[in-house]
Order: structure tokens, then sequence, then C-alpha cells
């Protein structure tokens, strides 16, 4: 059994859903990558304009820069704190 990740060098599965979630996203949080894997890489570059753009990882990276926000720590502590900072913001407005 194989983990449903994407290894080096592998197209994402799902690319025609993920263009259409892309298209729609008005929050993008990239988690736990480096920002240096393509095609991957490029979502962030291809919702900036139009969406609030978050880094969740573990350290800073090449590609943080490209970020609106980032969070950096281990995510059993930076993806829940992230969560209920975007739920709050959503009840307020």
């Amino acid at each position: 059994m194989r983990p449903h990740v994407v290894w080096f060098g592998e197209m994402p599965l799902h690319m025609e859903e993920i263009g259409a979630a892309l298209d729609r996203c008005d929050i993008f949080v990239a988690n736990g990558t480096s920002g240096q894997v393509w095609p991957a890489a490029g979502f962030v570059a291809e919702v900036a304009q139009r969406a609030l753009t978050i880094e969740a990882n573990l350290e800073r990276t090449e590609g943080t820069r490209l970020f609106d926000q980032a969070r950096h720590g281990p995510a059993t502590e930076v993806v829940p704190l992230l969560v209920e900072e975007l739920l709050a913001t959503a009840s307020r407005g």
C-alpha cells in the first residue's frame, strides 16, 4: 500500500479538479511543502493575485517569499491554530 502523496517527479492525480479548485479559491494554504516540486509549486503563483496565500511548513523555505503569510512549526501545532484563526475570521465577516 502506498500513501496518497505525490513523490518527486510525479504528476498529481486529478489535475483537472485541482485546476477547477484553484480557479474558485479565495484562500490557498500550502502545507508541508518545499514549494519547489512542480506542478504543485506553481499553484501559489496561479492564485496569488486573487486569493490569500498561506504557507504552513516546518520551516521557512525558498518559496516562503511567494506567500502573503507563513506559519512555521510542526503541523500538529501550526495547522490547528491556522484553522481556528481562519474560522474566527470567517465568522466575523
